[in-house]
């Protein structure tokens, strides 16, 4: 069972939410206006939407936390964040600054734990590996750039290194509007679009380019293939154009180089573009419109309005285990219990582990017994100073209170390690296959000697 999710500019039309089968409209957000790449997913358990508003100035931007049950939670970051993204687990949100800068928070705790400057413009896109282990940015300077969070972590790595990024692609000449990336961990495929009408194919584990394609009007949202033989390309004309990804084409094709077909039905420019695990490529537009396709045989089969004003952000998630159809339409059953529960709102600046810091208001203590073990976002200090009350209390709720904490601390550990654990093998792998790559060059230079 997959939610269709879609945002807009548009305040009034606001976030809508979809069943993708039977679709019927499960939710709606109202006065909420995100910009292109600024929604996501946390974890699967909720949404993060970045806010600009009309007139950006230092303290214009916000992001909000929407429940299932539509409880929100807003942070307001030091300064305006366009796009937003999350890592699979839901451990970590990024966020891209309009100077340049990109900030890195802990979701659990809301603590800001890395701001770095990474762009000499704006930041327009963010997205994660899948494993979690890399962070891909595109900016309107043109650049993208891979960063590997055990680098941009580890202060020793970080001191070591002449400049922090992984790997600085700058091959397109203007803004970059889109970026996907494949499976594959540490040799996945890097997909980026910009306005300069050209998709560029990148190899993570090489950090080079492997096919430039031209295509007829600018590309403004790219979605990969899941098998990845094809990734679909929405452009300013109101056509999905469909290019190959790695096997040859005909140069006789009537769209350029590589593009082997296209689907067409927008009267208005593709804005934003998912691929559902069901096998159907959805598309949204600035008509307003959300068309969902099947791509053997390009005909649309469901069409959903969501606003006026321009369909920005796209996302297909899977319906969380414990809603069912009718908590969306009564929020006072299942989902009140375990929608409900948000993290605290995001820090402003960055603070030590150790620094004692005030708790930023988690708008209700969430019941531990009840809850989803991976929904616990419980601050340390909120459990702590609800632990000391009942101690003094002498309440014998206070020991079972106790092994949540215990419980709390220990999965959040474990999770850690397990994400570190990923890095650091991902880090191997490239280093091994970077000195691979140098013995077969110095190999070839000797046989030709």
């Amino acid at each position: 069972m997959e939610l269709l999710i879609a945002s807009s500019s548009v305040a009034d039309a606001g976030i809508g939410c979809w069943d993708l089968e039977s679709g019927a409209e499960q939710l709606r957000y109202k006065s909420c206006a995100s910009p292109p790449h600024g929604l996501a997913c946390v974890g699967q358990r909720f949404l993060a939407s970045s806010q600009l508003r009309e007139q950006p100035s230092a303290s214009s931007g916000s992001i909000l936390y929407w429940s299932w049950s539509k409880v929100e939670v807003k942070s307001l970051p030091a300064e305006p964040i366009k796009p937003i993204a999350a890592n699979s687990h839901g451990t970590y949100i990024a966020g891209g600054g309009q100077s340049g800068d990109i900030y890195m928070w802990e979701v659990a705790s809301g603590r800001l734990l890395k701001k770095w400057h990474a762009h000499y413009r704006a930041v327009t896109c963010l997205v994660f590996s899948q494993d979690g282990s890399f962070l891909i940015s595109g900016s309107e300077d043109g650049c993208v750039r891979i960063w590997s969070l055990l680098t941009v972590f580890e202060e020793c790595e970080s001191q070591r290194a002449s400049h922090l990024y992984l790997h600085s692609f700058t091959g397109h000449t203007l803004r970059i509007t889109d970026i996907v990336i494949g499976y594959g961990g540490v040799s996945a495929t890097i997909v980026s679009a910009s306005e300069d009408r050209t998709c560029k194919v990148w190899s993570l584990l090489k950090g080079r380019l492997l096919r430039n394609i031209v295509f007829p009007s600018v590309i403004d949202a790219i979605a990969l293939d899941p098998a990845e033989h094809v990734f679909y390309a929405g452009s300013r004309d109101g056509s999905i154009y469909i290019a190959a990804l790695n096997a040859e084409s005909p140069s006789t094709s009537s769209y350029g180089m590589h593009i082997i077909g296209s689907l067409s039905d927008h009267s208005k420019a593709v804005t934003c573009l998912a691929y559902s695990t069901g096998d159907l490529l959805i598309s949204g537009s600035e008509d307003g419109m959300v068309r969902v396709w099947d791509p053997i045989t390009h005909n649309i089969v469901r069409m959903f309005r969501l606003a006026k004003g321009p369909v920005n952000n796209i996302l297909v998630v899977r319906r969380p285990l414990y809603l069912n159809l009718g908590s969306f339409s009564n929020p006072h059953t299942s989902s009140r219990r375990h929608g409900s529960q948000l993290p605290p709102p995001l820090d402003k600046y960055v603070t030590s582990a150790d620094e004692d810091v005030d708790n930023k208001g988690v708008i209700r203590l969430p019941s531990l017994y009840n809850a989803p073990r991976d929904a616990s976002y419980i601050s340390h200090r909120t459990i702590d100073n609800h632990l000391k009350e009942l101690q003094q209390q002498g309440s014998s709720a206070a020991t079972e209170m106790e092994v949540e904490r215990l419980k709390h601390e220990c999965n959040r550990t474990l999770q850690m390690v397990q994400q570190w654990k990923k890095m650091y093998e991902n880090l191997h792998e490239f280093c091994v296959n970077e000195l691979l790559d140098g013995d077969q060059v110095d190999g070839s230079k000797r046989n030709a000697v």
